[in-house]
């Protein structure tokens, strides 16, 4: 879990370069990143599916370059497809040249692969610099964060999970979790799988409605 030092230095990052932190409405928005992922994204899907629920993907283009037909079939099922870079590179190790081309390369692999052009971005471990934050503007997307997760990209169990969530499941929240396990410390997406009917029940029973951004 990141130290208190660490969430003062993201707190801060996201001051110089703000983004949508909440929704304005009653909702709670559901998002996934750093799919698409043949070895999780189809299980999340169909989990979602049972719930009868629909959620916004972060999708990374080097993701989507491998599996595009999954990327598409995100979209075809109803959730909403936005991007989360081209690739999982945290920005602030990005040459200048690299942070500008970043959001366009990305973007241009998603409408091709998903045929829809994404409304949102959101940045791989919610770091931007000047650059990035510049061009992801300069194409139009607008740029998110998220105020409530469930650090499933560590290895807990779904139950934990929950918990994690419970913290922060409010009216407003955007909560993050993730439909692939190839940029965290875990071995598959199973607990994150298993989490969704928790989640869904516990916002239910709190008169939360999970969605899309």
């Amino acid at each position: 879990m990141p130290s208190f030092g660490e969430h003062l230095q993201t707190l801060a990052r996201w001051r110089e370069f703000p983004a949508l932190e909440r929704l304005e409405d009653e909702r709670v928005a559901l998002t996934f990143d750093d799919g698409p992922d043949p070895e999780g994204t189809p299980g999340v899907l169909d989990a979602l599916d049972a719930a009868d629920l629909k959620a916004t993907f972060f999708m990374v283009g080097e993701q989507v370059k491998a599996a595009p037909a999954l990327a598409r079939e995100v979209a075809t099922r109803g959730h909403e497809v936005a991007l989360h870079g081209a690739t999982h590179r945290p920005h602030s190790e990005l040459s200048p040249r690299d942070s500008r081309d970043e959001p366009a390369y990305g973007l241009g692999t998603l409408e091709a692969a998903t045929g829809r052009r994404p409304r949102w971005f959101r940045p791989p471990y919610g770091v931007f610099n000047e650059h990035s934050y510049e061009a992801v503007r300069g194409v139009g997307l607008e740029p998110v964060y998220w105020s409530a997760w469930g650090m499933d990209w560590e290895t807990i169990s779904a139950e934990r999970i929950l918990d994690i969530v419970e913290r922060d499941l409010a009216a407003g929240a955007i909560l993050v979790l993730h439909d692939s396990a190839r940029y965290g410390h875990r071995p598959d997406v199973a607990a994150t799988i298993a989490a969704i009917p928790l989640i869904a029940a516990a916002a239910a029973e709190r008169g939360l409605q999970l969605g899309p951004l």
